[in-house]
């Protein structure tokens, strides 16, 4: 997969690029990265890529000519990381990664011209109900949680366990020692059965959810992703909720 990031601050994404998974992933050819500046296709003489709104108010807006210009010929689909998009979901993470290649705009200041948004953007997307100071960060994390997904970057049992992969949050994780300032991992984990091993995960992924994020169990309910083992725990735990108030 090609990422192409159309950005003010391309300097802004190489040390992300240059630490862990990333750099492993990037080195063994998984994925690709165009860093564009968007100044590099201003006309003017001063590579001057925003003005100041018309109708007055606070802030510059990002130019159409440079953005344009920028964007001609480029592949699809094109995404500007806006506060106003829709926001970004694991099952929107799980598209995009089907994709050869996506073209990430990151505009700054008060945003981008709305006529480069009407006619050469694809989609707007938010990563969070707040705002940012540009879209560089926000890009990276989309980015990020895409190419978790795509093959040979991660084993495929560690993502497939992962908080959102089944519509519930992860479960708690411990490592050694099974001891520490006297709290002690759970005697489940270390009893070697696998099958009451996944029972408990499962049970305390459900657990979490519920007290979490229950608006995830509700949108997991009414599209019936849920199996039927999965419905019947959430029901048991629901129960004993109530018989605890």
């Amino acid at each position: 997969m090609k990422f192409t990031i159309l950005t003010l601050f391309p300097e802004f994404f190489q040390s992300y690029l240059d630490m862990g998974i990333l750099k492993r992933a990037l080195e063994d050819e998984l994925f690709e990265v165009e860093l564009v500046n968007i100044r590099d296709y201003s006309l003017d003489k001063h590579k001057k890529a925003d003005d100041y709104p018309y109708g007055e108010g606070p802030g510059m807006v990002l130019m159409p000519q440079p953005a344009f210009d920028a964007l001609e010929g480029r592949a699809h689909p094109r995404i500007h990381l806006s506060p106003r998009g829709s926001l970004l979901t694991q099952e929107k993470v799980r598209e995009l990664a089907q994709h050869e290649e996506i073209v990430l705009f990151c505009s700054h200041y008060e945003g981008l011209d709305q006529r480069v948004i009407d006619q050469a953007i694809d989609e707007e997307i938010s990563i969070g109900d707040y705002v940012l100071s540009g879209g560089e960060m926000a890009a990276m994390i989309l980015m990020d949680a895409v190419i978790r997904l795509l093959p040979g970057v991660i084993s495929g049992d560690s993502v497939e366990v992962e908080s959102h992969e089944e519509g519930l949050l992860e479960y708690h994780q411990y490592t050694r020692p099974a001891e520490f300032r006297g709290m002690h991992v759970p005697e489940i984990l270390r009893s070697g059965h696998h099958e009451n091993i996944r029972r408990y995960r499962l049970e305390e992924s459900i657990r979490l959810t519920l007290k979490q994020r229950p608006d995830i169990i509700r949108k997991g309910m009414e599209k019936g992703c849920y199996t039927e083992e999965i419905i019947n725990l959430i029901e048991k735990l629901r129960e004993e909720e109530k018989n605890e108030l």
